[in-house]
């Protein structure tokens, strides 16, 4: 019987290596796993590199992954956000590399990663510092920019609901990034507010389909984070 629920967050996290590249849904505050991050820390896992949308803020989830000092590399479209003092302090002390990439850029990459596709041309950030090194080829009379797929170690995500199979789905803007980067990792967890029996869920309102999904971690609403 395929039930992909672990039975606590340290559980579905036991297995993460040092190094890893970890894709992180969210857009700001809003469908980002805080707990399965908290649960990163435990693991005592380090050397990392961050994918996400941005560079945390306050001092939980990701703001905190990065003050434990847990992280080498930050990927992400929108580093300095309000509340995002711990990366602006370990970035000028040289202590975090960052790679900028443009949200849609960021998103395709992830997106092409699950798709099998290796890489595509973009005309986003082509002949700016954003494309130095990469090829750039014209097309229909418009500079294009190569950019290679983004493939994850992990994903950690946040559903909205979630049956044993591993189906999910997301609550309005809760959606953001969390598809792609399911798609795009070895290894995905997610956390979900509801579960639900199989075959209650309706096949239109499922967003990731189980085949992305490795462990899901059942997190009541109302949860604390962090």
């Amino acid at each position: 019987m395929i039930n992909k629920f672990s039975q606590d967050i340290a559980e579905a996290l036991a297995d993460v290596p040092d190094a890893a590249t970890v894709l992180l849904g969210g857009f700001g505050a809003v469908g980002q796993a805080n707990l399965l991050i908290e649960g990163l820390l435990e693991t005592g896992v380090s050397d990392l590199t961050i994918v996400a949308n941005n560079a945390g803020y306050g001092k939980i989830g990701l703001a905190r992954l990065l003050r434990e000092g847990r992280v080498r590399k930050l990927i992400c479209s929108y580093p300095r956000i309000v509340g995002s003092t711990i990366f602006e302090e370990l970035y000028g002390a040289g202590k975090l590399e960052l790679e900028l990439v443009p949200q849609g850029t960021l998103a395709e990459r992830m997106r092409a990663a699950g798709a099998g596709i290796p890489a595509f041309f973009t005309p986003t950030g082509a002949h700016t510092l954003l494309s130095e090194g990469k090829e750039i080829r014209d097309y229909n009379g418009l500079p294009h920019v190569l950019e290679q797929a983004l493939h994850g170690d992990v994903a950690l995500i946040e559903a909205w609901e979630a049956d044993r199979w591993g189906n999910l789905t997301y609550r309005d803007a809760g959606r953001n990034f969390n598809p792609v980067c399911a798609m795009a990792a070895k290894l995905t967890v997610a956390q979900t507010q509801h579960v639900r029996e199989l075959g209650e869920l309706n096949p239109e309102h499922i967003v990731t389909p189980g085949i992305f999904v490795d462990r899901i971690v059942h997190i009541p609403c109302g949860d604390p984070v962090g």
